[in-house]
């Protein structure tokens, strides 16, 4: 029997953390300003991520190992295993990532100890496997509440083990306050804008792309759409902005496809303020496949989204586009479909227009900073709730 303790006026959070990226920093310091949340982030490197400082919260670097390679790799974070203590916390985030081999020992540990558990994870892999799944579900049954990304995870995680009272929705998005601010600085001066067009040689319409360089996102495909759409729209513009692994082989196709003079790319842009400048010179953005949080950051400008209509090869976010709303989705694989919806969106201004509004309204009013943060809080004072009741009960 466990000897009683002094309940906490605060509950003490740690979340494990992968890494620690600038987008992730709005989250976590609205969710240490809750009243009576002390947060503590721990954070590994992941090459796809760049670490940054912590603002408003308390974050420590940890050193998390890689066992094996390619599709046979696995993770280890022996910071969760030793965190999930009731000496160093009373709630324990852990990711819902079924290649930590840690996950399971830090979730069994921390019950064992009086801890909260939540879970915190996309609910399904892209590449599931029945092994996979098996193993998310047996782990799930440790956590005390869990949270997924978008409402259709935590949808089909309810319906698969008939659990309700303990899955939330933490709706991935980014602070649309500096994309709010950096819009507005532009918006108030439009000579400088149509400067930025003129250095750019921006025309006419401009289809934008802003993310990392990776072939697994096929932005060769947005070559060969201008390519086809040349004659139709001879001041077409195609702007890629990011940087990646991906540069030059983007480059070498572009010249292949006779189409270097209408790409730009510039590198990767980083300040919010010059980031601004590229999407409300666009008229429309488009993410061939694997889209993610890109989709609410194009939309918080007001671009209408365009991608591919193989829903579940995306992430999580692209639950923010609606069809002929905020967005158009074309057939997957079709150079020719996506041609067509993007010179939907171009030609038809009351179009452009009216997916513009919804896709701002989208960004701005459903995919909220402090929603996000609601659904996260929610499914941690529930954890400490139940946990709180199994040592009163032991």
């Amino acid at each position: 029997m466990q000897s009683a303790r002094t309940e906490p006026e605060t509950i003490r959070v740690i979340i494990a953390q992968p890494a620690l990226p600038k987008y992730r920093i709005p989250v976590f310091r609205e969710l240490a300003s809750r009243s009576g949340i002390e947060l503590t982030v721990t954070y590994g490197s992941d090459k796809h991520l760049e670490n940054t400082e912590a603002e408003g919260f308390t974050a420590t670097p940890v050193r998390q190992r890689m066992i094996g390679r390619g599709r046979l790799h696995f993770f280890w974070d022996g910071s969760a295993i030793r965190n999930a203590d009731p000496r160093r916390a009373d709630v324990l985030v852990l990711g819902w990532n079924t290649r930590s081999l840690s996950l399971p020992i830090a979730a069994k540990k921390a019950r064992k100890g009086g801890l909260g558990v939540v879970l915190w994870g996309h609910g399904f892999s892209k590449s599931e496997a029945g092994w996979r799944r098996r193993l998310r579900d047996k782990v799930g049954v440790l956590a005390d509440s869990v949270m997924f990304y978008n409402r259709a995870a935590a949808a089909r995680f309810g319906e698969v083990s008939g659990r309700n009272d303990d899955v939330f929705v933490a709706l991935n998005t980014l602070d649309m306050r500096p994309i709010r601010e950096a819009a507005a600085w532009w918006r108030e001066r439009p000579g400088e804008l149509e400067v930025f067009k003129a250095e750019h040689g921006i025309k006419g319409p401009m289809v934008l792309f802003v993310s990392r360089l990776l072939e697994d996102n096929k932005i060769d495909m947005l070559f060969e759409a201008a390519a086809g759409l040349g004659g139709e729209l001879p001041d077409l513009k195609v702007a890629v902005v990011g940087g990646g692994p991906d540069r030059e082989r983007l480059e070498r196709r572009a010249q292949e496809l006779g189409v270097a003079e209408r790409v730009l790319m510039p590198g990767p842009v980083y300040e919010e303020r010059e980031l601004a400048a590229w999407f409300l010179a666009s008229s429309v953005f488009c993410y061939p496949v694997n889209i993610g949080l890109s989709i609410l950051h194009a939309m918080a400008y007001a671009l209408p989204v365009v991608t591919s209509d193989d829903i579940p090869s995306h992430n999580p976010e692209i639950e923010a586009l609606k069809d002929g709303e905020n967005g158009l989705l074309y057939a997957d694989g079709s150079v020719d479909d996506m041609a067509a919806k993007l010179k939907a969106v171009i030609a038809d201004a009351e179009l452009r227009a009216r997916l513009g509004r919804d896709a701002e309204r989208t960004a701005l009013e459903e995919f909220t900073l402090e929603r996000m943060v609601d659904g996260m809080e929610s499914a941690i004072r529930l954890a400490w709730e139940k946990a709180r009741g199994r040592r009163k009960g032991a």
